[in-house]
């Protein structure tokens, strides 16, 4: 399985920028996203770049991999402070399930 990482780009050169993320930097493969300016985010995959994604697309995906290492560790507090949105509210089926919902389908 291949997560992607959200990272910022702080230095672009032909072909490549450097992107930080989570404390740390790593130059990424710009090939598949074009020309991008610093501050741009992009998500990531093993060292390339797929798209270009809004600061706040990489900052709940950013929040979501925090919630994963919690979980790991046990730290349900974490989990509930980066899922705050989620958390005390009933479950919502989306538009496209709701019409099927009462057809025994």
């Amino acid at each position: 399985m291949c997560v992607g990482l959200p990272m910022q780009v702080i230095e672009v050169a032909p072909g490549r920028a450097r992107c930080a993320a989570r404390g740390e930097t790593a130059w990424v493969d710009t090939a598949l996203v074009g020309d991008i300016a610093p501050g741009t985010w992009l998500m990531t995959f093993l060292g390339s770049a797929r798209e270009v994604i809004t600061a706040e697309t990489a900052h709940r995906t950013l929040d979501a991999l925090a919630a994963l290492e919690a979980a790991l560790r046990g730290d349900h507090l974490e989990i509930d402070r980066l899922f705050a949105d989620l958390v005390g509210r009933e479950p919502r089926l989306p538009d496209h399930l709701l019409a099927s919902e009462g057809s025994g389908s």
